[in-house]
């Protein structure tokens, strides 16, 4: 892998969908060398054979068992040297939201983290939320014993009061529970560096994810969720930081780093 490099992560809502509406077109104009993506909800035989294997792109999926739901997945222009999908436990590798690509000692790690809600909306997602969190820190912690580590997609967390836009009426909404913001600060504290919010640290109004109604979007009134996070080695390499938001085809705008 080439020593400057672009790494952008993006949760597509669907990737079926996602192609639809320009996500090839995309792959393309965002100059990456490593696109890796979340929520791509298909088995890799259900998609398009120039969206499975675009020309000039190495892909590798992660996919739930459940059709439909979660999946991960890494595009990238050079070939991994490794791919690992598996945290080793079945509740978290069933929802196919783990993968990491090595490119010899640097590594690139795609993760979907798990809302907390649940499907009534009761939180009762939280502790597994929480044991996935703890289960990845867990491997990126040996992954950055051997070089670069990336850890890069949707957290489902906003970290502090500046990366949402109403964190008062949130205070008790899963993403933004103490405990969940909490582990976020745990993994800085170890060393691991929120590479947006170190390049751009009092700016406001920097959202990934908007709801689908109300208008959201264009009104901006959205959370800060997907990250790109780096090791300490990793950080003295990332050059910029940044937020796609005019980039559309999902709830969520892309977002990545630069590397030099």
């Amino acid at each position: 892998m080439a020593k400057k490099m672009r790494i952008v992560s993006w949760n597509v809502n669907g990737l079926r969908a996602c192609a639809k509406r320009g996500f090839l077109d995309f792959l393309e104009s965002s100059k990456a060398d490593v696109v890796a993506l979340q929520e791509v909800r298909a088995f890799p035989e259900q998609l398009p054979p120039n969206v499975l294997a675009p020309e000039n792109w190495h892909v590798c999926f992660a996919p739930a068992k459940r059709p439909g739901y979660s999946g991960v997945a890494i595009f990238s222009k050079t070939n991994p040297s490794r791919v690992e999908t598996s945290l080793g436990e079945d509740r978290f590798d069933d929802e196919g939201r783990f993968i990491a690509a090595h490119y010899g000692r640097l590594a690139v790690v795609c993760v979907y983290f798990p809302k907390g809600s649940g499907k009534d909306r009761d939180n009762s997602r939280v502790a597994y939320k929480m044991d996935f969190y703890r289960a990845v820190f867990d491997r990126i912690e040996v992954l950055r014993k051997r070089g670069p580590v990336y850890v890069v997609g949707d957290y489902n967390t906003a970290h502090e009061e500046i990366d949402l836009a109403r964190p008062k009426t949130n205070k008790k909404a899963s993403g933004f529970l103490p405990i969940e913001r909490d582990e976020l600060t745990r993994w800085m504290s170890h060393g691991w560096v929120d590479t947006f919010r170190a390049t751009h640290s009092d700016d406001p109004d920097h959202y990934t994810w908007w709801r689908q109604f109300g208008g959201a979007r264009d009104d901006n009134v959205g959370w800060r969720i997907d990250y790109v996070f780096a090791s300490h080695s990793g950080m003295r390499r990332v050059k910029e930081a940044f937020i796609w938001p005019h980039v559309l085809g999902s709830d969520h705008c892309p977002v990545g780093v630069d590397l030099v």
